[in-house]
């Protein structure tokens, strides 16, 4: 008889080898559709290699495509962890982003040193907003918060796409819906000069060791892993659930504006409705990839930055489809989910006692 029975506590090495174990048999049950395309596969691994690591270009390009996977990923990762399901990061990313372009666009004659942090804040907060309609519809009404974050997302969209035909919209780009350009003394500063890296690197950072000690050492984390792990119980202890819950709702979503502001005023400098290629799902992954560590949602995203930068030189190198690097993200996600059962759960063989149907 085959029976799943749980573990009595994962040890930390099955608890950090089942992230890495996911993305390697990822990369590895990437060689199906290589051979498929009928690429090389030692060939096509060594262009995504050299796309990656070919060139300081190359690498910087890497932390440039990180930075709001880390965002995203934090958002992702302190939200799960008290059982509250933001899918909604995309949706509060582009929030945040447009808050900027807002504020940074001309409304406040500020010199640098006041308009960065002012874009910065607004767009946090604007991002936070984002997350606080569902965080209040779930804590009030019991509202199922992935409904809620999801359809968020296409209505926030559909606005910020309003918006780029009216009222934030450039009179100078010919038609285009993009935003008017930030102000250049509202622009991240670059860190690395002819390269794309800005310090909104610095800023994802700085909230990733935030986090991790926050979550570790704080009476606030304290609250919040208690939460996700027994909400009743945590709520029979006198901890406060709904306050809890709405606590860290404004944090992840103030995580995922910061990605909409690190791409605008980092990056592109303006909004467009195109902005993101999915960076807010793409967080989700990122995050159950660490494992819901904050910090290691740093390393989690530099390897699914890694794995689109070096699937576009691939692409260009051999003339395989880029989205490949999307098929080795959603297999990674798979793996950690299925990796994550075994790890949890143990299944054992026992043989039947005779006699025992008499």
């Amino acid at each position: 008889m085959i029976r799943i029975e749980p573990r009595v506590a994962p040890g930390r090495l099955m608890t950090l080898g089942v992230p890495v174990l996911s993305a390697v048999i990822a990369l590895v049950l990437a060689c199906i559709p290589l051979l498929f395309a009928g690429a090389n596969i030692a060939t096509a691994y060594a262009e995504m290699a050299r796309g990656v690591f070919g060139s300081v270009f190359s690498f910087t390009e890497v932390l440039t495509r990180a930075t709001p996977l880390i965002f995203t990923g934090l958002a992702a990762t302190l939200a799960f962890r008290a059982k509250l399901w933001n899918i909604g990061a995309e949706g509060q990313l582009y929030l945040g982003a447009m808050a900027a372009v807002a504020v940074g666009t001309g409304l406040f004659d500020l010199p640098g040193v006041l308009l960065m942090p002012l874009i910065i804040g607004f767009g946090a907060a604007a991002g936070a907003a984002g997350m606080a309609v569902p965080a209040v519809l779930k804590t009030r009404f019991g509202a199922d918060e992935v409904v809620t974050t999801l359809l968020l997302n296409f209505i926030i969209l559909i606005f910020v796409q309003m918006m780029l035909e009216g009222a934030l919209k450039d009179p100078m780009s010919l038609g285009w819906p993009q935003s008017s350009p930030i102000l250049d003394q509202g622009m991240l500063p670059q860190l690395i000069p002819r390269t794309r890296v800005h310090a909104g690197l610095i800023i994802a950072l700085l909230a990733a060791v935030v986090a991790q000690f926050m979550l570790a050492r704080s009476v606030w984390g304290f609250r919040l892993r208690a939460v996700g792990e027994n909400a009743a119980a945590a709520r029979h202890a006198g901890i406060g659930v709904n306050r809890s819950l709405m606590s860290v709702a404004l944090i992840s979503g103030a995580l995922a504006g910061l990605a909409g502001v690190s791409e605008v005023a980092g990056l592109k400098g303006y909004l467009t409705a195109d902005l993101s290629p999915g960076f807010g799902y793409t967080g989700i992954v990122v995050a159950m990839l660490a494992g819901l560590s904050p910090i290691g949602v740093v390393v989690s995203a530099l390897f699914i930055a890694s794995v689109f930068v070096g699937a576009d030189s691939m692409s260009r190198a051999m003339g395989v489809s880029s989205y490949l690097a999307d098929l080795v993200v959603s297999m990674s996600l798979l793996c950690v989910l299925i990796g994550g059962f075994f790890a949890r759960y143990r299944i054992t063989s026992t043989k039947p006692v005779q006699g025992a149907a008499s």
